[in-house]
């Protein structure tokens, strides 16, 4: 085994978190009316101050061999982009090292490392000698990096004319072209159209090829799948999982899996809890557990379930009533369990809104009771969901036990 490229030990980033409490805040308007009235300022009740400790990490630690492709995964706040701007030295950490055996390029967000009064063309050599590299090699890149990011039209133009998509093409195309040992991505390339979002996975496909080492952080898991061979979850500032990227992102839909505090219907059956088997979500089928507990027995339990996009299109719907091998039991106390093998989903987020209660009676209506990744064979690129129209037909089904 050869030696890691990446050593992180014991990592933590501590940050001070200030608040204000007390009276209202002192504004300039107040000042100037003192002036007039012939109050002091100390006459004006001033807001206190309180301070608190937040760890965006806490006791990170891990390797990364050369030539390695890492999908760093999370929830926002979970710490990735921190652990982002340690290793590409933006920000120092509270306790802990980092050890990085090679020249880093990292693409962070829009704009890091560019100056906007500089032409595209200025900042092609600055950020390449930022990054160690001479001008011979610079120039030897010069034109594919300009041909990849298609910025040819507005290279003599100061970048801060730049739309974001041009500055994240142009940004892109000098850290993954000037042939650093690692690069660094962020979820920026969602700031692209959906074309060059393609041209950035393959360019990362051909990066890693070369032998050097990639970590990617983004929140598509079907790129994360098809470019990463290795995830990293965090959880809270702390690593969840390190391992194969299939046990990952499983991992990673299973936190969407959400418990919910028990949903209360005057003289109604409750339901206890929801939640979305994170195994199944990987392998591309939906499983979805519901348990309930009634005052009274259901003589005739219904369950329905939509399924909508992140951007908030139906995708299906599935109840009771459509499924003809379903057994309708009296019942109080017990639960449903819905399935839909090779559910006709692409990779992404999605949300349920699920239906639940006695037919002819009244119905409890959960929206968003779940909120889960799917990882599909279909890829897409990074930002690009399928519009979807009407309900899709699905062979579901729906048991229900005591």
């Amino acid at each position: 085994m050869s030696e890691p490229i990446i050593t992180v030990s014991g990592l933590g980033k501590k940050y001070r978190l200030r608040h204000q409490t007390g009276a209202r805040y002192l504004a300039m308007r107040d000042v100037l009316a003192g002036l007039f009235s012939g109050r002091k300022n100390g006459d004006h009740a001033v807001r206190a101050a309180s301070a608190e400790d937040f760890w965006a990490l806490r006791d990170v630690s891990f390797e990364i061999e050369p030539g390695q492709v890492v999908g760093i995964i999370g929830r926002n706040g979970a710490g990735k982009s921190t652990l982002l701007k340690i290793l590409s030295q933006i920000v120092e950490p509270t306790t802990g090292s980092v050890h990085l055996y090679g020249r880093v390029a990292s693409l962070l967000e829009v704009g890091t490392g560019f100056h906007p009064e500089l032409s595209g063309r200025e900042n092609i050599f600055m950020n390449g000698a930022i990054l160690g590299m001479s001008r011979k090699e610079i120039v030897r890149k010069f034109d594919e990096i300009v041909a990849f990011a298609e910025v040819e039209r507005f290279l003599d133009t100061p970048v801060k004319h730049y739309s974001s998509g041009m500055y994240v093409r142009l940004a892109f195309a000098v850290a993954a072209h000037l042939e650093p040992e690692i690069l660094v991505v962020d979820e920026v390339l969602a700031v692209g159209d959906a074309d060059f979002q393609k041209k950035c996975l393959g360019k990362m496909h051909e990066v890693s090829r070369g032998g050097r080492t990639v970590l990617f952080v983004s929140h598509n898991v079907s790129a994360i799948a098809s470019l990463c061979d290795r995830g990293i979850v965090f959880d809270r500032g702390s690593i969840s999982y390190d391992g194969a990227v299939a046990d990952a992102l499983a991992l990673y839909s299973s936190a969407g899996t959400r418990v919910l505090e028990k949903q209360r219907v005057a003289d109604g059956p409750q339901i206890e809890g929801i939640s979305i088997d994170g195994d199944a979500a990987a392998r591309g089928d939906i499983r979805i557990r519901l348990s309930f507990e009634s005052p009274h027995v259901l003589k005739n339990p219904h369950l329905g379930v939509v399924v909508y996009s992140s951007q908030g299109s139906a995708v299906f719907g599935y109840n009771t009533d459509m499924d003809p091998a379903f057994e309708s039991l009296p019942i109080a106390n017990g639960g449903f369990e819905f399935c839909v093998p090779d559910a006709p989903l692409h990779s992404g987020l999605y949300k349920v809104t699920i239906w639940f209660g006695e037919k002819g009676r009244r119905i409890t209506r959960v929206d968003d009771a779940i909120v889960f990744h799917f990882v599909s064979p279909i890829v897409l690129p990074s930002g690009v969901s399928p519009d979807f129209v009407g309900y899709a037909r699905v062979n579901g089904r729906i048991a229900m036990h005591a």
